[in-house]
């Protein structure tokens, strides 16, 4: 046998066992916040047109995994899922004018370079709330990521949120060109104070990476700055945070007035959620009014994608035990007493417990069954004995944590 077949590509992984419940569970726990905010399941391709993504330019093109149809068209494993929702949504409401919320969950393909050493396969799970360009979507959506994250286990997490017409609003203010801009993008995204310095006299841009913190800090942008759009954000943000304050979730949001994005479609409010265990954000979103109108519907929009396999790796790291075992149960029986055990497991998972149904083995030992229970995270053992009776072992390891 070839060796090599048995091991994943470079950037993708197999996931099973206890680690796969895991993340099926996490993931039924944000569907139910998704669901009790009033969120509708929308499900797109997981390839599209390479002009679906390439528009905007937020994921290079040599980052995408490309291939070509019958047609000779060039197709994309999606990168990203908010563009596809973008189009589906221009597409069969193009006339609806009221509110939509859409939520999905599906995996997406980026083509990092090895040194980076990211996986270039990731589950997402999010919201797109569209047709509403007020602060209170804004603000639903905030309070939406700290919900989701709340509800997956995690209880030390901040939220930073910045907003890019405040960043757009200083280069207006400056003269800056293209090329200037995308350089001071880059060290203020990484906090190079002295970088910075070098590019611009600008003493609000100059600033701008320290502009980080609690509300407070809105005051203090708001007095380094006349521009109008840069001034808008800033009330814009004031106004979030008053909302949130009616939401109780003010305790998880800070405000970092140089974070940028590499996804070129926002226009608003933008942020991250970042948390210990994890080198990576956990979640991310903000508003993009403009992307709808590519695909041909004129259409305000905010959304948020929570990273699952970065949360999930937060939980492990941070020993978060997770809500149940795999399997409640592993039922053992006798072949003459097969028809009593398959009415006993029936009654067992009727009443909600997940069973598995194994017949006696003559070359097993009890030990090996204890054994095959801990390996496979199984809580208890019951056995349907040959006279009948039935009896029970806690099996000790079986849980997960």
């Amino acid at each position: 046998m070839n060796e090599r077949l048995i091991h994943t590509p470079e950037g993708v992984r197999d996931i099973y066992n206890s680690e796969c419940t895991r993340k099926n569970q996490l993931t039924g726990r944000l569907k139910a916040v998704l669901k009790s905010y009033g969120y509708h399941d929308i499900q797109t391709p997981t390839f599209e047109f390479f002009d679906i993504f390439n528009q905007d330019k937020s994921v290079p093109s040599n980052q995408m995994y490309k291939f070509f149809d019958r047609e000779g068209n060039t197709l994309v494993l999606r990168p990203d899922i908010t563009p596809s929702i973008a189009r589906a949504v221009s597409k069969y409401f193009q006339e609806e004018t009221f509110p939509m919320r859409f939520s999905y969950n599906g995996n997406v393909f980026i083509n990092n370079s090895s040194l980076q050493g990211r996986m270039k396969e990731s589950t997402q799970m999010g919201a797109e709330l569209i047709n509403d360009d007020s602060v209170d979507a804004d603000a639903e959506m905030t309070a939406l990521a700290v919900k989701m994250l709340l509800a997956s286990g995690l209880t030390e997490f901040q939220i930073d949120v910045g907003h890019v017409g405040f960043f757009k609003g200083l280069i207006e203010e400056a003269g800056i060109d293209k090329e200037t801009e995308q350089q001071l993008r880059e060290r203020i995204e990484n906090k190079n104070y002295f970088g910075v310095e070098e590019l611009t006299d600008n003493e609000a841009l100059i600033q701008l990476p320290k502009l980080f913190g609690s509300g407070d800090i809105l005051a203090r942008a708001e007095e380094l700055t006349g521009n109008p759009r840069a001034l808008s954000a800033i009330k814009r943000l004031k106004e979030l945070y008053d909302i949130l304050g009616a939401y109780g979730l003010q305790k998880y949001v800070t405000f970092d007035l140089g974070m940028l994005t590499e996804y070129d479609y926002y226009t608003g409010i933008i942020f991250r959620g970042y948390t210990y265990g994890t080198g990576e954000e956990v979640v991310q979103g903000g508003r993009y009014d403009d992307l709808l109108q590519k695909f041909g519907k004129s259409a305000a929009a905010v959304g948020l994608a929570v990273r699952v396999d970065q949360v999930l790796n937060a939980l492990i790291r941070q020993k978060i035990a997770s809500d149940h075992a795999e399997t409640d149960t592993l039922l053992l029986y006798a072949s003459q007493n097969r028809s009593e055990a398959i009415r006993l497991a029936s009654v067992l998972r009727d009443s909600g417990r997940s069973v598995q149904l194994t017949s006696f083995a003559s070359d097993m030992e009890a030990e090996d069954y204890t054994d095959y229970a801990k390996r496979f995270h199984i809580r208890e053992i019951m056995s349907v004995n040959a006279d009948g009776s039935t009896s029970k072992i806690k099996v000790t390891g079986g849980t997960r944590s």
